[in-house]
């Protein structure tokens, strides 16, 4: 929603001002300009990243318009069920806790969690460390700076699509140059006509660069900032995993150690500790 309402805004001050200080708004209207920068666009961006990362990028584009971050509710599921779970290796033999983390979609602990169920990286994230915590020979350390790598690993991953359109973003506005370097070309043709008509084929071609450069400032790079801003947050998630875990490693009791997956949780999400008690303690956690 925000970036809808941005972009009519953005839409609406350009235009609008530019009706106000005597534009004709049908002399934008080039519609051959914008396809050959458009359709370079997606050809450059074609070319550029392998099938997959395209597919990410559409997937990326609809979580930024629907800005499908973690919430706070999400947050708290996690916690849940990294109580559980830390419960259960507590006071449960190896064979046991291995039922839950070998499959987890027949665990009782993962389904009273759905959300986190759903999300299968994050599933395969929490499973495989929760293994190597029950196995007994690995120390905190070595697995913190696993987890680091792979958190780091997964974070690039997940910007590729940032990177992506960012690069169409900038390309655009050399894009726009050449479609008005093509629109003054074709006006050149036309040196024999009335002022009238060279006049309308000059700002036909003006137009070109005034496209390249508003799709690059003001749509293609805000969404790519947008995507960004959204993947950070859903990666964050991991962070918080790490903490709790390590925590416990080095000897925490749950309930501490989820206070240390919780403070890595930004303040304008964060759960209070009274939240995050009745989640574990006289909630689903119990």
């Amino acid at each position: 929603m925000g970036i809808v309402l941005g972009l009519i805004v953005t839409l609406g001050c350009l235009l609008g001002g530019y009706v106000a200080m005597g534009g004709h708004l049908g002399v934008l209207v080039q519609p051959f300009e914008y396809v050959i920068i458009i359709g370079s666009a997606v050809g450059t961006f074609l070319v550029a990243n392998p099938t997959k990362v395209v597919k990410d990028c559409g997937r990326a584009i609809l979580e930024a318009f629907k800005n499908k971050v973690p919430q706070q509710r999400d947050y708290l599921n996690v916690l849940g069920l990294l109580h559980q779970l830390m419960r259960e290796m507590r006071s449960k033999s190896r064979s046991e806790v291995e039922a839950h983390i070998d499959d987890p979609k027949e665990s009782t602990i993962f389904q009273a969690f759905p959300t986190v169920l759903q999300d299968v990286p994050m599933t395969n994230f929490i499973c495989d460390y929760c293994r190597l915590i029950i196995i007994g020979n690995a120390r905190p350390h070595e697995i913190e700076a696993l987890m680091e790598e792979e958190i780091a690993t997964i974070t690039y991953d997940t910007m590729k699509p940032k990177h992506a359109l960012q690069d169409v973003a900038d390309g655009l506005p050399a894009l726009g140059i050449v479609a008005a370097v093509l629109g003054v070309i074709k006006a050149m043709g036309a040196l024999d006509q009335s002022p009238e008509v060279l006049g309308h084929l000059i700002g036909a071609a003006l137009v070109g660069t005034f496209a390249g450069i508003f799709f690059s400032y003001a749509v293609v790079g805000p969404i790519a900032t947008k995507v960004k801003s959204v993947r950070e947050k859903k990666c964050r998630v991991f962070v918080i995993v790490k903490s709790t875990l390590i925590a416990y490693m080095n000897g925490a009791m749950p309930q501490v150690a989820l206070e240390y997956g919780r403070k890595t949780i930004s303040a304008y999400d964060r759960p209070t500790i009274d939240q995050v008690e009745n989640e574990t303690i006289g909630g689903a956690g119990a």
